[in-house]
């Protein structure tokens, strides 16, 4: 799952890193972890993006999910382009069957676009590949190993957009 964070205040002075979410992001951010466990996701682990915005919005997330995933913040998801976050998910134990990466755009639905194989939905990847909304999720499955990850290797399932 491809998470962009929910939506974030824009406060004048204040480093991007640092941006808080904004009273419609702390709306949208619980509906995703609903949407999550209703579609029956329970990820077992959570690459979270080091920056304060995608930090609250997993928290609100994780509070309406049933798992309790291992959760890392890194500022490599932060700073991640589209080629440096598949070369990151390359790295993902093997043991990991959901993976939950909570980051930005225009990153999160390039790398979608990019994953996004033969099989996948054409509405969904149509949708990725001119930017996805905040508290938007890519839902893609992988057959084989992490290890494996490259362009066009996965299937992107659906988008899910709040609303």
């Amino acid at each position: 799952m491809l998470l962009r964070h929910a939506k974030a205040e824009h406060p004048a002075g204040l480093p991007d890193h640092s941006r808080p979410l904004a009273l419609a992001g702390r709306r949208q951010a619980p509906l995703v972890g609903a949407a999550m466990t209703e579609a029956g996701i329970a990820p077992d682990l959570v690459w979270c993006s080091s920056s304060v915005r995608t930090r609250q919005t997993w928290e609100l997330v994780r509070g309406s999910l049933g798992a309790q995933p291992e959760v890392e913040y890194l500022d490599e998801v932060y700073d991640a382009g589209v080629q440096s976050l598949l070369a990151l998910l390359a790295t993902a134990p093997e043991d990991a069957r959901t993976l939950v990466v909570v980051g930005h755009e225009p990153t999160m639905s390039h790398a979608a676009a990019t994953l996004a194989g033969p099989d996948s939905d054409p509405a969904a990847v149509a949708r990725v590949q001119v930017g996805v909304p905040t508290a938007s999720w890519s839902w893609l499955e992988l057959d084989g190993s992490w290890s494996a990850v490259e362009p066009r290797v996965a299937r992107l399932v659906r988008l899910v957009t709040p609303g």
